[in-house]
């Protein structure tokens, strides 16, 4: 188990390692004046000299690069034209526009996009596993039609069609709940809830169709396999074996799929954020997309990717605990 975790934290990693070179390279290395498009259209010629000081752009590549790296690991230094101000570690640059640090302003964002992320995560979970569930008990009844039906139907929708509806219904007309606004947990932990219930609901009718879906098909599988067949001939109940034998075999191909969207939502939640007015991660990568604001952006891309790194390596120890046979692959 533990030479197995230690080949899975090297591989995680790597791919990080990886990431920063992917994207240095495409945001600071691609053709074009870097400085100029990292200061706006408007600057002047002092503004964009300032801002290849900043980033060095004048240094060689890898140099540039070994900077850029050596601020994640350790920090550096950042000229601001009348003094020097230091970026702690991990140091993500600055924004050309708040002139904040952008680590500092992951970190403000954070809490407002994992609130919504887990939130939705979990909901998703419990609708998308129970439906699969569910749709395998009553498997050639009417119920099964209905449930595969609203799972497809789930599956094409947008999540701002769904958004839509859910504040049009239950904000406009029913007038039932509030309009949806982030009131921090520390704050009010009922407003919180409150607030947060809609976007929670239109992610997790988008995402939940999926889990649907491959819960329902793992489990048809594995009651199809030889030793299910080997319980029903010795009595064990229909409820017992889809229960206890048939959930176990779905188990697997959830925790893969829940990790890779667990980890994406964090930076592919911006049409609900934008949508809902919540202010977190999405919603400050679109506007940082918009202004041009190079810092921001990788900076953005960089933690959304540890966190997908993150939780596939998380998937994998669960996967090791799930089934023992993984740690010997």
């Amino acid at each position: 188990m533990t030479g197995f975790l230690l080949r899975r934290l090297g591989g995680a990693v790597f791919v990080l390692l990886s990431l920063t070179v992917i994207l240095y390279a495409v945001f600071y290395v691609a053709p074009g004046d870097v400085a100029q498009i990292a200061c706006g259209p408007r600057c002047s010629p002092a503004q964009v000299a300032q801002v290849t000081e900043q980033l060095r752009l004048d240094d060689p590549v890898y140099t540039q690069y070994w900077h850029f790296l050596q601020g994640i690991v350790a920090g550096r230094d950042f000229s601001t034209g009348t003094g020097v101000e230091h970026c702690s570690a991990p140091c993500l640059g600055v924004s050309y526009q708040s002139d904040q640090q952008v680590m500092q302003l992951i970190v403000t964002k954070l809490p407002v996009t994992g609130s919504l992320v887990i939130g939705a995560f979990v909901c998703w979970i419990l609708l998308g596993v129970g439906t699969g569930v569910l749709s395998v008990r009553r498997r050639g009844r009417i119920t099964e039609r209905v449930l595969t039906w609203l799972t497809l139907a789930g599956t094409a929708t947008p999540v701002f069609v769904i958004g839509l509806l859910l504040i049009i219904i239950f904000c406009s007309t029913l007038q039932w709940l509030p309009s949806p606004t982030y009131v921090p947990f520390t704050e009010d932990p009922e407003q919180w809830a409150w607030g947060l219930l809609l976007p929670w609901v239109s992610l997790a009718l988008i995402e939940s169709a999926k889990y649907a879906r491959l819960t329902r098909s793992s489990m048809l599988e594995t009651l199809a396999e030889d030793h299910v067949r080997t319980f029903r001939a010795y009595g064990v109940s229909e409820r017992a074996i889809v229960g206890r034998h048939a959930l176990r075999g779905a188990v697997a191909p959830v925790i893969a799929l829940s990790a890779l969207d667990f980890g994406s939502m964090f930076g592919g939640a911006v049409l609900t954020e934008s949508l809902f007015g919540i202010p977190g991660l999405g919603r400050e990568l679109v506007h940082a997309v918009k202004v041009v604001d190079l810092p921001v952006v990788v900076g953005m891309v960089l933690v959304t990717g540890f966190f997908v790194v993150l939780a596939n390596a998380v998937a994998d120890m669960l996967y090791a605990l799930a089934d023992r046979r993984v740690v010997l692959s």
